[in-house]
C-alpha cells in the first residue's frame, strides 16, 4: 500500500530569464518583463511529494520532521533571498525559469532521500503559474 506524503515550503527569489545566445531584441520579444536587466522577484511555493510504502514499525512513510529538514538544507538555505542568476551556482549557465528551478530541486533532494521513495515537485512562481516535476 503507498501513500504519498507532502510538504509545503515556501521561499523568496530573484532572476532574470535570459538567453546570452540571443540580442536583446529576441530576449525581450521572448521572455518580456521576466527579461529586466535589474532582475525581478517571486514569492515561490513549493509542494514536495514522497510516495511510497508505509513503514510498519513507525505508520509513517518518511517521518515529516526529516523531510523538512532536507527542504531546508539542500532548497531553502540555497535559494531563499537569493538573486537566482548570481547567487545559485547551478544557474550560471541555466536559464532559471520556474522549470528548470523545479528540475534542480527534484536533483538536489533526489540525492539526499531514499532511492525507494517516488520524488516530486510543485513549484508555483504565482497563484496562476506553476509547474511539476517527477523525475521523468
Amino acid at each position: 500500500m503507498k501513500v504519498t506524503v507532502c510538504r509545503n515550503e515556501h521561499f523568496n527569489a530573484a532572476h532574470r530569464l535570459y538567453n546570452p545566445e540571443w540580442t536583446s531584441d529576441k530576449n525581450e520579444l521572448v521572455f518580456g518583463l521576466c527579461n529586466n536587466p535589474n532582475f525581478h522577484g517571486h514569492n515561490y511555493n513549493l509542494t514536495v511529494k514522497v510516495r511510497g510504502e508505509i513503514d510498519p514499525e513507525t505508520g509513517y512513510v518518511i517521518d515529516l520532521k526529516v523531510l523538512k529538514a532536507v527542504i531546508k538544507e539542500q532548497v531553502l538555505d540555497r535559494f531563499d533571498h537569493k538573486n537566482l542568476n548570481l547567487d545559485v551556482p547551478e544557474f550560471a549557465k541555466l536559464n532559471p525559469t520556474a522549470e528548470n528551478i523545479a528540475v534542480l530541486i527534484w536533483q538536489l533532494l533526489r540525492d539526499k532521500l531514499d532511492a525507494g521513495y517516488e520524488l516530486s515537485v510543485m513549484l508555483y512562481e504565482t497563484e496562476r503559474n506553476f509547474v511539476e516535476y517527477h523525475g521523468e
